[in-house]
C-alpha cells in the first residue's frame, strides 16, 4: 500500500474485504483507514471484572472466567454448554456457530465468557456470550481486547448482515492502530497541549478503542472532544475575526437626543439585564467595527424596548435602523409598540408590509429615500429592490431563524457606500449557552435574563380530556372577569390533513359550548387567506372575540394584553420550546394568567417528563437545556440547524459544556495573538483547518 497505511482504502485493511468495506462505507462513510480511526465506542465493558457464578445476577452483562466440563447439542439446533468455577457451575446455550464453537469449547479449557446472564426454568444461563482467551493464556489469539476495557461501536444491520459483530469491530480497530497509528500526525501545538493538559494524539487514539484503565480512558476522551470542540470554535472564530478586522462599521458616537427623551419618558425603570445589553450595543456601535449581534431574551423579557433604544442611538448619529419581523401580525404589533414609546421624541417611524396600500408605500419609499423617515418596521418587503435608503445604520431582525440566509444578506446591498449595517439579531427562542456559542459562534451573544417588574408569573396546570367540563366552567369563569382565551391545537406538517379537521371539529366543539350571542369564537389557521387571518386576529386583539381558536401561527409575538388563559390541545404532541413560547403568549397583563396543557390518557414516559417540567418552571434557559439533553442538539427547534457547522464524533454539547468553554476560551487567545494562524507554532493548526470539514457554509453574513 504505497499511498501509506493511513490513507490507503479501508477494503485493504486486513479482516475487511469489499463486503465489509461497503458496509463501513455504509454504516460509518468510512472510506480509508484513518477514518475508521475517528469512528469510537459509545460505550465500554469493562473485561478486567470477573464475578464468581453463584453471585450473577440478571441485571446487567457480567463476565466469568470458567472450566468448560462438557458440551452437547440438542436438537441439532442447539448447543448447551456446562461450565464451572470454584463456586458453582452454569449452562451457556449457542444457536449459531455451533460446529466452530463446539470444536474450540474443548472441555477441561478455561476461558474468559462475557454476556446477560437470564433465568430460563428457574436455572441461570447465558446465551451467546462472547468467549476470550484468559489474560496470560498461551495463545496467539489473545489480543488487547482481553483482560480490559472494551469498546462497543454503535451498530446497524447492513454491519451485522456483513459479518461485523462486536468481536469483528474490535479486531478491525486492531488491525487499523497496529498498521496506521504510527502515521498520524499531531493536530494540536505543544504549547496548547500544555496549557489545556492534553494526551498525545497517538495515546488518546489507543485509549479511546482500548482504554488501559478508567483513568487512560478520561484522558483519552478528554483529549478528543477538546480537539473536536476547539476547532469548531477556531474555524468560526477566525471567521469573526477576519470579518471584524475586514468589515468596517459605522462609527455612531453620541447617544443623542431622541435617546435620552425616551428613556427619561419610559414607564417603568429598565432591569439590570436590559441596561447591560445596551451598554454592549453601544460599545459596539461606537468602535468601528460592524456590530453583529445575537439578542436572546425569553418571551416577555423586554427585547422590544431594547431595539428602540438602539434604533434612538443610530437616529442620535443622522442614521436610519430598520427592524424586520416575520410575519405581518408580528411586523405591526412591533410598529404600534415603537410608535408608543417613540411619542415622546418626534422620530418618524413607518410600517411597510406586503399589505400596504400603494399610495402610502409610494410615501414611505419616498420617506425613506430622503430621509425624513428615520425608523422602518416590516417584513421581508423591507429588502425588495424598490426600497432604498438614505442612510441606513442599523438592522434588527427578530426571530432570525425564519430568515434565509440569501434574505438577510440582500440586508446589505442596502448602504450607499458599502460599508455594511450594524446588526442586532433577536430571538425568543432560549438557546443553550453551549449550542449558541456553536450555531452562532462568530456573533457575539447579549443574554436577557430577567423579567420586568410586574410581569405575573404564568400557572400552569395539566389535565386529561375526562376534565373538559370543569375546564369549560373555568374559561366561563375568566369570560366574565372580562379575560379572553387562546386555544391551540397541535398542526404537524406529516399529518396536516387529519390536524386541520381536529381543528375545524374543536372550533365547532368551542362554537357549541361557548354559545353566542354570549361568547364569541374567532378562528385562525394557516389555510386561511391573509385577510382572513388579519380580520380575527385582530378581532380577538381588540376585544371583539372572547376565544381564539388556532394552530401555532400565534406562537411568534401576538401581544393581546387581556389575554389570561392559554389552552393547549394535545400538548404531548408539542416541543418544550414550543409549548414555553405559547405560554409567553399569556401573562402580559397585570392579570392572573393560566396555561393549560390538554394531555391524551397515553403517554410516553418522554412526553410525560417534558409536560411536567413545564408545569414546574418558567425559566425558559433551563427549559432549553433540558430539551437538549433529552432530545440531542440536531433537533432544538428554533435553530432550525441540520445538526452542527462541523460535525461532532465524540464530543457532546450536552455533556460537555465546561470543556467547550475552555476550547473557546483558548481558541479566542490563540486568534489575539496571532489572527491569520501564520506563526511558525500554528503551522498545525492552519493545516488542520485547511480540510473540507472545516469549510463551513460562510454564516458570517448571518445577521
Amino acid at each position: 500500500m504505497h499511498k501509506g497505511e493511513l490513507d490507503s482504502d479501508i477494503q485493504y485493511l486486513p479482516g475487511v474485504g469489499p463486503r465489509r468495506a461497503a458496509a463501513l462505507k455504509k454504516e460509518y462513510a468510512v472510506e480509508t483507514v484513518g477514518d475508521l480511526l475517528r469512528v469510537y465506542p459509545f460505550r465500554y465493558v469493562d473485561r478486567s471484572r470477573i464475578t464468581p457464578i453463584s453471585q450473577l445476577n440478571d441485571s446487567a452483562s457480567q463476565q466469568i472466567l470458567a472450566k468448560v466440563v462438557k458440551s452437547e447439542l440438542i436438537g441439532g439446533k442447539r448447543l448447551s454448554v456446562t461450565v464451572e468455577d470454584s463456586s458453582g457451575r452454569m449452562e451457556l446455550v449457542f444457536f449459531k456457530g455451533i460446529k466452530y464453537t463446539m470444536a474450540r469449547l474443548e472441555p477441561g479449557k478455561t476461558f474468559l465468557f462475557y454476556g446477560k446472564p437470564a433465568v430460563f426454568n428457574g436455572v441461570m444461563n447465558m446465551v451467546h456470550p462472547d468467549i476470550d482467551y484468559p489474560p496470560g493464556a498461551d495463545d496467539r489469539q489473545a489480543s488487547y481486547t482481553t483482560g480490559v476495557m472494551t469498546g462497543i461501536y454503535p451498530s446497524g444491520e447492513g454491519l451485522k448482515s456483513a459479518g461485523i459483530t462486536a468481536k469483528a469491530m474490535n479486531k478491525l480497530m486492531e488491525n487499523a492502530i497496529r498498521l496506521a497509528l504510527p502515521e498520524v500526525r499531531e493536530t494540536l501545538p505543544e504549547y496548547l497541549m500544555q496549557e489545556a493538559g492534553l494526551v498525545p494524539i497517538h495515546f488518546a487514539l489507543r485509549n479511546i478503542h482500548f482504554p488501559q484503565d478508567a483513568a487512560s480512558l478520561s484522558a483519552a476522551r478528554r483529549r478528543i472532544c477538546f480537539e473536536e470542540l476547539f476547532f469548531l470554535q477556531l474555524s468560526l472564530l477566525k471567521q469573526k475575526y477576519i470579518r471584524s478586522r475586514g468589515a468596517r462599521g459605522y462609527v455612531m458616537n453620541r447617544v443623542g437626543d431622541a435617546f435620552n427623551r425616551c428613556y427619561e419618558a419610559l414607564p417603568y425603570s429598565l432591569t439590570g439585564a436590559q441596561k447591560r445589553v445596551i451598554r454592549e450595543i453601544r460599545e459596539d456601535m461606537r468602535s468601528g467595527r460592524q456590530m453583529n449581534r445575537l439578542l436572546q431574551g425569553d418571551v416577555g423579557s423586554g427585547k422590544t424596548m431594547v431595539a428602540v433604544l438602539s434604533s434612538l442611538i443610530a437616529v442620535g448619529n443622522a442614521y436610519q435602523a430598520c427592524l424586520m419581523a416575520p410575519t405581518e401580525v408580528l411586523a405591526r404589533q412591533h410598529f404600534a409598540n415603537m410608535e408608543k414609546y417613540l411619542a415622546p421624541t418626534g422620530v418618524k417611524v413607518a410600517v411597510l408590509t406586503g399589505s400596504t396600500r400603494q399610495a402610502q408605500r409610494r410615501e414611505i419609499l419616498a420617506g425613506l429615500a430622503d430621509g425624513s423617515i428615520s425608523i422602518v418596521v416590516g417584513t421581508h418587503a423591507l429588502i425588495e429592490d424598490k426600497v432604498v435608503f438614505c442612510r441606513l445604520g442599523l438592522a434588527i431582525v427578530d426571530e432570525q431563524h425564519r430568515f434565509g440566509v440569501d434574505q438577510r444578506a440582500a440586508l446589505w446591498s442596502k448602504t450607499a457606500d458599502g460599508i455594511p449595517p450594524h446588526v442586532l439579531v433577536m430571538t425568543a427562542t432560549p438557546i443553550p449557552r453551549t449550542l449558541a456559542m456553536t450555531l452562532y459562534g462568530d456573533l457575539d451573544i447579549s443574554v436577557i435574563d430577567e423579567l420586568p417588574p410586574g410581569r405575573k408569573p404564568v400557572q400552569t396546570l395539566m389535565m386529561t380530556e375526562s376534565r373538559r367540563a370543569a375546564l369549560n366552567r373555568f374559561l366561563k369563569e375568566q369570560i366574565a372577569l372580562g379575560r379572553q382565551v387562546f386555544i391551540v391545537y397541535p398542526l404537524i406538517f406529516e399529518s396536516e390533513k387529519l390536524d386541520l379537521k381536529n381543528l375545524e371539529e374543536g372550533y365547532d366543539r368551542t362554537c357549541d359550548d361557548f354559545p353566542l350571542p354570549d361568547y364569541k369564537v374567532a378562528i385562525v389557521h394557516g389555510k386561511q387567506t391573509n385577510e382572513e387571518k388579519e380580520f380575527n386576529m385582530s378581532a380577538f386583539a381588540q376585544g371583539r372575540a372572547d376565544i381564539l381558536v388556532s394552530t401555532t401561527v400565534i406562537e411568534v409575538g401576538v401581544d393581546v394584553p387581556n389575554a389570561s388563559v392559554m389552552v393547549i390541545e394535545s400538548a404531548e404532541r408539542f416541543g418544550l420550546s414550543q409549548l414555553h413560547q405559547l405560554r409567553g403568549r399569556v401573562g402580559r397583563g397585570s392579570d392572573k394568567s393560566y396555561c393549560v396543557l390538554v394531555r391524551g390518557d397515553k403517554l410516553s414516559r418522554e412526553s410525560s417528563k417534558r409536560l411536567e417540567l413545564l408545569c414546574s418552571t418558567e425559566d425558559g434557559f433551563l427549559l432549553a437545556e433540558e430539551d437538549m439533553k433529552m432530545r440531542g442538539p440536531g433537533d432544538m427547534e428554533g435553530t432550525q440547524q441540520s445538526g452542527l457547522p462541523v460535525e461532532l464524533r465524540l464530543a457532546s454539547l450536552v455533556k460537555d459544556g465546561p470543556l467547550l468553554n475552555e476550547a473557546r476560551r483558548l481558541a479566542e487567545s490563540v486568534l489575539e495573538r496571532d489572527p491569520d494562524l501564520g506563526l511558525p507554532e500554528n503551522a498545525l493548526l492552519r493545516e488542520e483547518l485547511r480540510k473540507d470539514r472545516y469549510k463551513m457554509k460562510d454564516y458570517s453574513k448571518i445577521s
